[in-house]
């Protein structure tokens, strides 16, 4: 009987781990990383069976193997480390407010217009090759970053995206940042990651919309001024679409 013998701390407990383990995998989904997270759980398994059956030699090996492997894999997932962390500490009001806006179906359904207005503008830019890099806010404030930039508070449609991009527009260079629906800065300078693993076809702009979706939680589209290839990006890497409503549907189950 004592098998059954469940306390409400055990739940509780159960009920953590279920959910620390829910948003490492979130996390590491889509990327490499979820292949070392696999073999590290299947090594962490083989060891405590090993200790049930009492194989101590195997279950000393696999002990200290773990025990040394935990300060490597500090520096493997040092980029994943950060965005969990990250995402912990934006619990707060925005994601709130998120919840909330699912009974709002009217700002839901201005959004939905927001990022349709964003994809034909994209569709537009990539036909002409002009370089565009759009940064949506999510969770993490974007602040740190707007600040090198020039702040603004205009509501999305297409005219203004394809202005704001236009090649002998003062606003052209660097990135935009969008919340809400509104753009909120242009001109901003993003940190460019020095990933040497990025292909040499990719620019800045795609080395700086990686490099933010490292550092937030915020995803990216970029344009291509050398082919006009349309790139969705999030967590760091890019996300594969099929065709211009497809990157719709992606944008917004992020954003909406």
């Amino acid at each position: 009987m004592e098998l059954f013998d469940i306390r409400i701390i055990d739940m509780i407990d159960i009920v953590l781990v279920a959910f620390l383990l829910y948003y490492i995998y979130k996390l590491i989904k889509g990327t490499v990383a979820i292949n070392i997270f696999l073999g590290i759980v299947i090594v962490y398994a083989i060891w405590k069976i090993t200790e049930l059956l009492e194989m101590e030699m195997l279950s000393k090996i696999l002990g200290g193997f773990l025990g040394v492997g935990m300060v490597a894999l500090v520096v493997v997932f040092q980029q994943e480390i950060r965005r969990f962390l990250l995402m912990l500490g934006s619990t707060n009001f925005s994601a709130r407010k998120k919840i909330l806006k699912q009974f709002r179906s009217t700002s839901d359904s201005k959004l939905e217009s927001s990022i349709e207005s964003v994809t034909l503008a994209c569709k537009k830019l990539s036909k002409s090759n002009t370089g565009a890099l759009l940064v949506f806010k999510r969770n993490n404030s974007l602040d740190f970053v707007k600040s090198t930039g020039d702040e603004m508070f205009i509501e999305i449609n297409q005219a203004i995206i394809e202005s704001i991009f236009y090649k002998n527009s003062p606003l052209h260079d660097g990135a935009t940042i969008i919340e809400e629906g509104v753009i909120t800065a242009t001109r901003v300078v993003l940190p460019v990651t020095n990933d040497h693993e990025i292909p040499q076809r990719f620019g800045l702009r795609h080395r700086a919309a990686i490099s933010i979706s490292e550092k937030t939680d915020a995803v990216c589209i970029t344009v291509s001024e050398e082919n006009g290839q349309i790139s969705y990006i999030k967590d760091g890497n890019f996300v594969l679409f099929d065709d211009m409503e497809n990157l719709n549907e992606l944008l917004e189950d992020d954003l909406v």
